[in-house]
């Protein structure tokens, strides 16, 4: 029998452990379309949080006393669902559980074989090959239409998606400043190729931009790629030469407090004419779905783009592995392996 992790109370504030229950999965037969899989690696993601709210999204909520979902890959173990056989590796949305019978519904698809055998790991489609570098790269190459050149300002540049970007702005030689919470990190963030790093943990953001832009003989950013918001986005619109443009991939700073963002520099967005937008993933995916994989495997292949895991061990620490998110516990990509 498998188990999974259930939303028995929406959280307020901060998640804590008294939110969640492991409970098992009923066990059946399959039905058509339907595949029995057992789960390898999952994945745990900030924008889960927002599921975990009863509030109109563009990801449907999680429903209370039911089977959390997330990004998973494994391994079928049967099926009756066309295309699909036992020992095929999966992408698919059927995490927070070990396994279990799953439909169309989680969006199964088989891992290339072509890509396995050309030594990319099973975990890799949970981040540069998936969701995190797919928005890391319709971000940067497609919302904020970074080009050579350009000065590019990430933060949360130790994450997932920031780490993606800054490799692939480098990768397309443009200058980039990473901020990151600490001395490892930045380490790290500097080993990818950044050309500065900013410790927001060491003082406030905006002066540390400002110094760096110095050092670097750049008069302002480009592009601003937001996955922290806050502090973070003012020093951006603080910063900004005369039309640039910021992708607003995550605003981790309010996801659990949802406190009002205090933006001292916003009025610059008229005399700069800044092009802010917001984007989804899916919104922009399925339309560049061939190049992504290309362009990103390429890069991958050679070297140019490389990603830190974090990792848990078992089903049960599941909730940890999420909520350490939050507090900066992750290096590059957050995962639990089964």
């Amino acid at each position: 029998m498998s188990k999974a992790w259930h939303l028995i109370r929406r959280p307020q504030g901060l998640p804590t452990h008294d939110d969640f229950a492991l409970r098992d999965l009923p066990d059946s037969p399959l039905d058509a379309d339907q595949i029995r899989v057992r789960n390898l690696w999952l994945s745990v993601d900030p924008y889960m949080r927002g599921r975990m709210n009863d509030a109109k999204s563009y990801a449907a909520g999680f429903q209370l006393d039911q089977p959390m979902t997330g990004g998973a890959i494994g391994e079928v173990v049967e099926s009756r669902m066309e295309g699909f056989a036992p020992g095929d590796l999966i992408l698919h949305m059927g995490g927070w559980r070990d396994g279990g019978v799953i439909g169309l519904d989680m969006m199964p698809n088989k891992l290339p074989a072509e890509a396995l055998a050309a030594g990319l790991s099973p975990q890799t489609f949970l981040h540069n090959m998936g969701l995190t570098g797919g928005t890391a790269w319709i971000g940067l190459l497609r919302v904020a239409a970074a080009k050579p050149g350009d000065t590019v300002f990430v933060s949360a540049a130790a994450g997932a998606v920031g780490s993606a970007v800054v490799q692939i702005a480098k990768a397309r030689e443009m200058t980039v400043i990473g901020s990151a919470g600490g001395a490892e990190k930045g380490c790290w963030v500097e080993e990818l190729g950044a050309d500065a790093v900013i410790d927001y943990k060491a003082g406030p953001v905006l002066p540390q931009l400002a110094a760096a832009l110095e050092r670097l003989g750049k008069p302002g950013i480009d592009v601003y790629f937001d996955n922290v918001g806050g502090e973070h986005l003012d020093a951006a619109f603080a910063a900004a030469n005369d039309f640039a443009r910021f992708a607003i991939c995550g605003m981790i700073d309010v996801y659990n407090d949802g406190k009002p963002q205090e933006m001292k520099h916003l009025i610059r967005t008229i005399p700069a004419r800044i092009r802010m937008e917001g984007f989804i993933y899916t919104d922009q995916f399925i339309d560049c779905a061939e190049e992504f994989y290309a362009d990103m495997g390429g890069l991958i292949a050679s070297g140019a783009v490389t990603m830190r895991e974090t990792v848990r061990e078992g089903l049960d620490t599941a909730p940890d592995a999420f909520l350490g998110l939050f507090s900066g516990e992750n290096i590059g990509k957050m995962l639990v392996q089964l």
